[in-house]
């Protein structure tokens, strides 16, 4: 028998069972930045291993998850703005106060994440993208689409351009007789995809070390991607991919409304022609020993198979969520996505206190694959605590905070009777 999807309070068990999912799937990849050496997230041979277990790994993760999880997370996110600020409609302080103040206090949040736990923090991302978004929530569904769907293209052709500049460069100054000028040129080009000599001996002197050794080792880190690689890549990929969930959304992927035939389809693209694409080129990298432009421009490609991957993932999810099977996993999944803002920053506090020399000091100590150790640990936290919790209050921790910072007056918090969770700041 069919699951009833919407819940009182109009939360959607769809939407939050897909959201719990990606914040768990997000740790698949950031626990590599988390307890290895930064670069190697791209690269397996830099840190964490190379071969064996910690190689497969690295290529299933890399076909299935890498950056797929997140743009699961991002269109949920497009699909959240719209969703609440049709709830603020008639009530104060209104559908844009209402946004803008929670893109004013996730940047908030989201610095305070990134300098002192994590500084892959993706909230201030998403804060600025939120900015560029909420203007154009009433726009046609499907013209939402085509603008998202423009963005992501558009970002694409820079980035194959730019590899492809690079190779020009590379190949022009190592040609015989080569100009200085030449030289000079891929010199400083290079810092884009070459490791500056002495940045693994710092990071791990830096988050193996006291807290104040981690803060500073996080401050380079986070003003690093705040600065030099969020504004030409992951803002813009941020902006289209909410633009695609704000799309999707109001066209009632999400929310149960399509028929089984489409989500069927969206999942034979997602599985039968994006992942062995992406397979192909993770192939491709591995049989030219990651070569940093290899590397770079091959990881290029893979902006066009991450949103459909991803939306195969979501649509299997879906599909179990209106089939009502394994309702148990279903609704713990549907409790960590009502808590995904406090499930998502106490995974940074978990991993923090793991890696750092502060904490258990394990940073740069365990293998690619012995990490997923680490994940599994923090997944059944997650999952443990999220429906017990949520049963004794309305929200979780850090909602209950931005609600309350948002309404600028402190929000109910311990449930007098068990009920179904109201909706999310």
């Amino acid at each position: 028998m069919a699951a009833t999807n919407a819940t009182a309070g109009e939360r959607y068990v769809s939407i939050d069972a897909v959201r719990g999912f990606a914040v768990l799937g997000i740790l698949l990849m950031n626990i590599v930045g988390m307890g290895l050496p930064s670069f190697a997230y791209l690269d397996p041979t830099y840190a964490g291993g190379a071969t064996g277990p910690d190689l497969w790994t690295w290529a299933v993760n890399n076909v299935l998850t890498d950056g797929k999880m997140r743009a699961l997370f991002t269109m949920l996110f497009g699909a959240s703005a719209v969703l609440i600020a049709q709830r603020a409609v008639g009530a104060p302080p209104g559908p844009a106060q209402t946004h803008y103040r929670r893109m004013f206090w996730l940047f908030v949040f989201g610095m305070f994440h990134a300098y002192f736990l994590w500084w892959g923090d993706i909230l201030v991302t998403y804060a600025v993208a939120g900015l560029f978004i909420f203007p154009f929530r009433k726009l046609d569904a499907r013209v939402q689409i085509g603008v998202g769907v423009a963005v992501l293209a558009a970002l694409l052709t820079k980035n194959v351009i730019e590899a492809n500049q690079l190779i020009a460069l590379h190949d022009a100054a190592a040609a015989p007789g080569a100009s200085a000028a030449a030289v000079k040129a891929w010199q400083e080009a290079s810092q884009s995809v070459i490791v500056p000599p002495g940045m693994k001996a710092a990071e791990l002197a830096g988050f193996g070390g006291g807290f104040m050794d981690a803060l500073r080792a996080r401050t380079t880190m986070s003003l690093l991607m705040q600065l030099v690689l969020a504004p030409p890549d992951a803002l813009p990929e941020a902006v289209g991919q909410m633009f695609v969930g704000m799309g999707l959304f109001r066209l009632g992927f999400f929310t149960l409304s399509w028929p089984n035939r489409a989500y069927l389809a969206m999942i034979a693209v997602g599985y039968l022609v994006a992942a062995p694409a992406t397979a192909w080129i993770i192939m491709k990298i591995y049989q030219d020993g990651f070569e940093p432009l290899s590397l770079h421009r091959w990881e290029a490609w893979q902006q066009v198979s991450r949103p459909l991957i991803a939306l195969a993932h979501a649509s299997v999810l879906l599909l179990i969520v209106r089939s009502g099977a394994a309702q148990a996993l279903v609704d713990r999944l549907a409790a960590a996505g009502r808590m995904a803002f406090s499930n998502y920053l106490m995974t940074s506090i978990i991993t923090t206190l793991v890696f750092c020399g502060f904490g258990l000091g394990l940073y740069g100590k365990l293998s690619r694959f012995q990490e997923l150790g680490v994940v599994a640990g923090v997944w059944i936290f997650i999952l443990a605590w999220s429906k017990p919790w949520l049963a004794r209050f309305h929200y979780g921790p850090f909602e209950w905070a931005w609600r309350s910072l948002v309404r600028w007056s402190p929000q109910p918090f311990v449930r007098r009777r068990r009920g179904p969770a109201t909706a999310a700041a």
